[in-house]
């Protein structure tokens, strides 16, 4: 009994360091990528919140093999209006075609220039702070196979408080204030960043 017992707590402390390098892995990529996809936001009018989780999500915050070998953060596969280079991976079929990206920082506009397409139209429809709309949206529209993939997305913004980057005026004031201990305030929430 005792070895049992033993045994589950090991096991339950295994599963807690990995549940907690996953946490931060995700917090330093949202540290990493919160003002590009805030910029993103401002130009082409997808909540940042969006930009954010699908990031996380399609790349496991910035570790998977398709991310750190051809910087696509969005798991985009190459259509026929792409020119540029690409990587061969497995998905809903063998060997299928990814972008590949010069840098995260392409693949973070080049998302944005692929969400303006025609299939994704409606979106724009939604508020900008509308993430619960927009997730839906987009697995609506065909973005991911997964039928999670909405609720993926709403769960990892939740659960980071992603939707503060959503907010007017949050960019000047993180651009203001680099400070990640420091406080700001819209619509009457606090929010410590």
């Amino acid at each position: 009994m005792k070895k049992h017992i033993l045994t589950l707590l090991f096991l339950f402390a295994c599963l807690f360091i990995q549940a907690q390098r996953t946490n931060q892995a995700f917090w330093s990529y949202i540290d990493k990528y919160k003002v590009w996809a805030i910029e993103q936001m401002d130009q082409y009018g997808i909540p940042a919140s969006i930009t954010l989780a699908q990031g996380l999500l399609e790349s496991n915050a910035g570790r998977s093999t398709l991310a750190t070998q051809a910087n696509n953060h969005f798991g985009i596969k190459v259509g026929s209006s792409w020119t540029g280079p690409y990587v061969l991976r497995d998905d809903d079929a063998r060997n299928e075609k990814f972008r590949k990206y010069k840098s995260a920082r392409e693949s973070y506009v080049d998302h944005s220039k692929f969400l303006q397409g025609r299939r994704y139209q409606g979106l724009y429809k939604l508020g900008k702070t509308d993430y619960k709309g927009w997730a839906r949206g987009l697995k609506a529209a065909g973005y991911a196979t997964n039928p999670r993939y909405a609720d993926q997305l709403i769960g990892i913004i939740e659960l980071y408080e992603l939707h503060k980057y959503d907010e007017k005026n949050y960019l000047k004031w993180i651009k203001k204030n680099p400070n990640p201990h420091q406080t700001y305030i819209a619509n009457d929430l606090l929010y410590i960043v």
